[in-house]
């Protein structure tokens, strides 16, 4: 996802994790795929979830932006809010995504926005809208993740204590 230090979370978040020696911009990026796309987050919490991706590099044969780029920023967008509001005890796993793509878009920027829809103890549900550089929609979707409690195996990854 590239350079993480400019995003902005909530200090009550900040704090929760910093206190398990947990590097927070790192552990809430979009891990290698979301690098090599170029996704960068803007802003992360549970409420709210931004980030942004080029259309260049991540476009399919016709020189649109190709709606599988679409759909990882909005499973990464609605990961990281399905984690901030389960908390350091819980994983985030996505079981379901939907995207709909409404225009094409040839270059510039897209801009995610993540939104929960529902934010219960054992899953969270997710809109994300990704919009081009006039604010016009691209693609609408929705990810529901699954909780679950970290285990020993995760504990490590996440540097939860289980």
């Amino acid at each position: 996802m590239g350079e993480q230090q400019h995003v902005k979370f909530p200090q009550e978040v900040l704090d929760e994790y910093a206190a398990l020696g947990v590097d927070l911009p790192a552990l809430f990026s979009a891990g290698h795929l979301g690098t090599r796309m170029g996704v960068q987050i803007v802003e992360a919490s549970a409420e709210r979830v931004v980030g942004t991706m080029p259309v260049e590099g991540n476009t399919q044969p016709y020189g649109l932006l190709h709606g599988g780029a679409s759909a990882v920023l909005a499973e990464t967008l609605g990961s990281i809010g399905s984690m901030l509001h389960g908390g350091v005890s819980k994983i985030a796993v996505g079981v379901d995504l939907n995207c709909t793509h409404h225009r094409g878009v040839r270059s510039g920027v897209v801009t995610g926005v993540a939104t929960p829809v529902h934010q219960g103890r054992s899953t969270a549900t997710y809109e994300i809208v990704i919009s081009d550089e006039e604010g016009r929609r691209v693609c609408s979707a929705r990810l529901t993740c699954l909780l679950r409690d970290v285990g020993p195996k995760d504990a490590e990854r996440v540097g939860a204590q289980v």
